[in-house]
């Protein structure tokens, strides 16, 4: 009995050595796996960065008729010269977790149409009492006192991967018209790649490049290659919304030989006026516009080419004065043909261009069926609701420069900017009474200019 007993109480304490071993043994490797994945563990950050561009720029010529609507050259006199900052950006982006992002941008654009070189000032207007009005007209964002003011241009949250390769934004964002920072790396500003130096078309002719909203972001495969972008916002870009209907934006694109190869395909609808009572026999006003854009290019290294057009349908947008006292509204189409060419003449060691080229050149119609309009025997006047679409003015607009780049995000480009007119109809006793605008004199805004474009934080 005594050395079974013994026997027992050895392999006990065996057990509880071998049990005590392997607790501190499972107890140092549970430490060892925790510190692996506190070390793998997401961890949020944030980025600053920001980016500026301007010009010396001096205007050999000048169209005196200020044709060119939003043109940021229209109503310089000739031979002004200036420096200017075109566009200051001051973003930051912080990734919340691996699921979440949220992106800031603070910006200040030279969007002004008033206050400057020749242009009709801020006026106030006192009376005997003391009291007065001031009348700020339309001077987007230049202040009272003509200094840049700053706006919010972004400020979304992205939910990555919502469902299995599409992205939710929600927030004020860039659209699939222009649709950088979201899944599609190759949108057609970021081919052209010289919003430094001009918009794209639909940016040029109004179209809101961000608004405030709801955007899905996907992917048809896993690389990137095929995708989409669709997002219903606002349509007020930074405004806040001001009527009853929705922008819907619209987007897919294919990337082929390794993504050398872009085709996007862009849509958009929204209501502008919907029902609006009109004194005549047309009933109430319904007024929309859609657009329908296509954009193509070849990308490399060596050498990049690109298509960019579209296609607008406002309808109801002319509204004509008929002679028999009632009035009237006509649908019109303006469409636009943007091809541009870039590419490197000097490459360093690693084959990034020190030196390069870049051109474009685009052509702008937008008299759509003005012709069907003026024709009409009743026809006495007609003017454009949208002014962005006047139908009266065609443009033809070019550019050519150099890009030397010093340093990785450091631009400096010598450029010619030129911007022509002529009018849509031909000029004679009747289309002048049609309408003032109608003229047999070409016109040119002629800009030469010295760019600067710098990037940092990122």
């Amino acid at each position: 009995m005594t050395k079974s007993y013994t026997g027992k109480t050895a392999f006990a304490s065996r057990l509880k050595q071998v049990s005590i071993y392997c607790s501190l043994f499972l107890s140092i490797a549970g430490n060892a796996h925790a510190q692996t994945d506190s070390t793998g563990q997401f961890k949020p950050s944030g980025q600053l960065w920001g980016a500026a561009f301007g010009d010396y720029a001096y205007k050999g010529n000048a169209d005196i008729l200020n044709r060119g609507g939003g043109n940021q050259y229209t109503g310089v006199p000739v031979n002004t010269n200036m420096f200017q900052w075109r566009r200051i950006y001051l973003g930051y982006k912080y990734e919340i977790s691996k699921k979440f992002t949220a992106d800031f941008l603070l910006s200040a654009e030279n969007d002004y149409q008033a206050g400057v070189l020749g242009q009709p000032p801020n006026t106030v207007t006192t009376t005997a009492n003391g009291t007065g009005t001031l009348a700020l007209g339309n001077n987007g964002d230049i202040l009272v006192n003509n200094k840049f003011a700053p706006f919010i241009k972004w400020a979304n949250i992205r939910w990555k991967d919502i469902w299995r390769g599409t992205d939710l934004v929600v927030g004020q964002v860039n659209n699939p018209a222009i649709g950088i920072t979201g899944r599609n790396s190759q949108t057609s500003e970021e081919v052209w790649a010289y919003r430094s130096i001009e918009k794209t078309v639909s940016d040029i002719r109004g179209t809101p490049v961000y608004d405030m909203g709801a955007e899905l972001q996907g992917w048809f495969d896993s690389k990137g290659n095929f995708g989409y972008d669709v997002m219903v916002g606002n349509g007020q870009a930074a405004r806040p919304e001001n009527d009853l209907y929705k922008w819907f934006y619209g987007d897919v694109y294919a990337k082929f030989l390794n993504k050398r190869i872009v085709i996007d395909l862009y849509q958009d609808y929204e209501r502008l006026n919907w029902g609006v009572y009109t004194k005549g026999p047309n009933g109430p006003w319904y007024h929309d516009r859609n657009m329908t854009k296509l954009f193509a290019a070849w990308n490399s290294r060596k050498l990049t080419v690109g298509f960019e057009g579209f296609r607008n349908t406002i309808m109801g947008d002319i509204k004509v004065t008929g002679k028999d006292g009632n009035t009237y509204y006509r649908t019109t189409q303006a469409m636009d043909m943007s091809f541009f060419v870039r590419g490197p003449i000097i490459s360093d060691y690693r084959g990034n261009a020190r030196l390069g080229f870049f051109a474009r050149f685009d052509n702008y119609d937008p008299s759509g069926d003005l012709s069907a309009v003026v024709n009409d025997p009743n026809t006495k006047s007609y003017i454009a609701s949208t002014t962005a679409y006047d139908p009266t003015t065609k443009e033809q607009f070019a550019v050519i420069g150099l890009d030397y780049t010093p340093m990785k995000n450091v631009h400096i480009m010598p450029n010619f900017w030129l911007d022509t007119y002529t009018s849509s109809l031909v000029q004679n006793a009747a289309n002048d009474l049609l309408n003032p605008n109608v003229t047999g004199i070409k016109g040119t805004d002629a800009v030469w200019r010295l760019t600067v474009y710098y990037i940092y934080g990122r």
